[in-house]
């Protein structure tokens, strides 16, 4: 069996110049990323099956995405090339006073089309991952989104969702991330939250408020993520907090994103009937090892260059 991630393949330009503006910096640091496109990395590292659903242009950095991600071991199938769009770029910079310079380039991601992923076969896909940084804008991969939601839901297969929130995308309108974002909550199997995020879709003030609120109104097993304090486990009306693993940290790009592929790795063999059918202990397990995936991938420089050291020989 195999693991379908959906969603963004993207360059990352991030200005090395300390301090400096978009407009006043000089000096960029090309990276390839997008959250499910780390995911599906995360796995394949790991030794597990998946393949990544995206679209990038017709360009030397669609190439560079696509070589990266069959160097990894991912099935690169579904990685579509587009004439008629440029690869995404998302530009960053630190700025001084702690906040982030962003531009975004939005190309070829956002034109992965409804029609073009109902092509997608699933009759060996156990789990699909969505990672919706892209996805709730308005554009075609909305719909690829929904359609294939649904197809997920019709065929019992395995949903994951990461809301991966970026308030510079929808500075000007959240309360559309928030709706989708529940849409996708009420629906998957397994959802991963920042502590933000979790306060940002419910509403609360705290985490622990946000959690009651999420037991509540979802069915799913969840994680919320809580830095050096650990990871929150909710599971079958209850939560607890997972210890992190300490490290010095280098880099922590990519960290939640290595997380959720070590979960979904650990799942990729089991359908929806045997996953249901796990107890705490099990997920206690799971959600242990997932830390220690995002633990090691915070000891190197840039997510993809950190994915390289992970394998399953870190999970008990």
């Amino acid at each position: 069996m195999k693991i379908l991630c959906i969603g963004e393949a993207l360059i990352d330009m991030i200005c090395t110049d300390k301090g400096k503006s978009l407009s006043e910096g000089n000096h960029f640091l090309k990276k390839p990323g997008g959250a499910p496109t780390n995911v599906a990395a995360a796995i394949a590292a790991l030794g597990g099956q998946v393949e990544l659903a995206a679209k990038v242009g017709n360009d030397p950095f669609g190439n560079q995405l696509i070589q990266v991600m069959q160097d990894f071991g991912v099935s690169t199938r579904w990685m579509l090339q587009d004439d008629a769009h440029f690869t995404t770029f998302a530009f960053v910079s630190l700025m001084e006073d702690g906040e982030r310079d962003f531009v975004f380039n939005r190309g070829a991601d956002g034109a992965l089309s409804r029609e073009e992923v109902d092509g997608i076969d699933l009759e060996e896909v156990s789990i699909i991952h969505f990672g919706s940084a892209t996805g709730f804008l308005p554009g075609p991969l909305q719909a690829a989104y929904q359609s294939m939601l649904q197809k997920a839901l019709k065929k019992n297969i395995f949903i994951s969702f990461d809301p991966n929130y970026r308030h510079l995308l929808f500075r000007n309108n959240t309360q559309t991330f928030i709706d989708q974002s529940w849409n996708f909550l009420n629906a998957c199997h397994y959802f991963k939250l920042s502590d933000e995020e979790a306060m940002l879709i419910t509403g609360a003030l705290s985490v622990a408020d946000a959690a009651a609120i999420l037991l509540e109104k979802t069915k799913a097993v969840f994680t919320i993520t809580l830095g050096k304090e650990g990871t929150m486990l909710g599971f079958q009306g209850k939560t607890q907090i997972i210890p992190s693993i300490p490290v010095k940290p280098v880099d922590t790009t990519g960290a939640g994103d290595a997380f959720v592929g070590a979960l979904l790795y650990q799942l990729m063999d089991k359908n929806l009937s045997a996953i249901r059918q796990m107890k705490t202990e099990d997920w206690q397990k799971l959600v242990t090892n997932a830390n220690k995936a995002g633990a090691r991938t915070c000891e190197y420089l840039g997510a993809m260059e950190a994915f390289k050291h992970l394998n399953n020989q870190i999970f008990d």
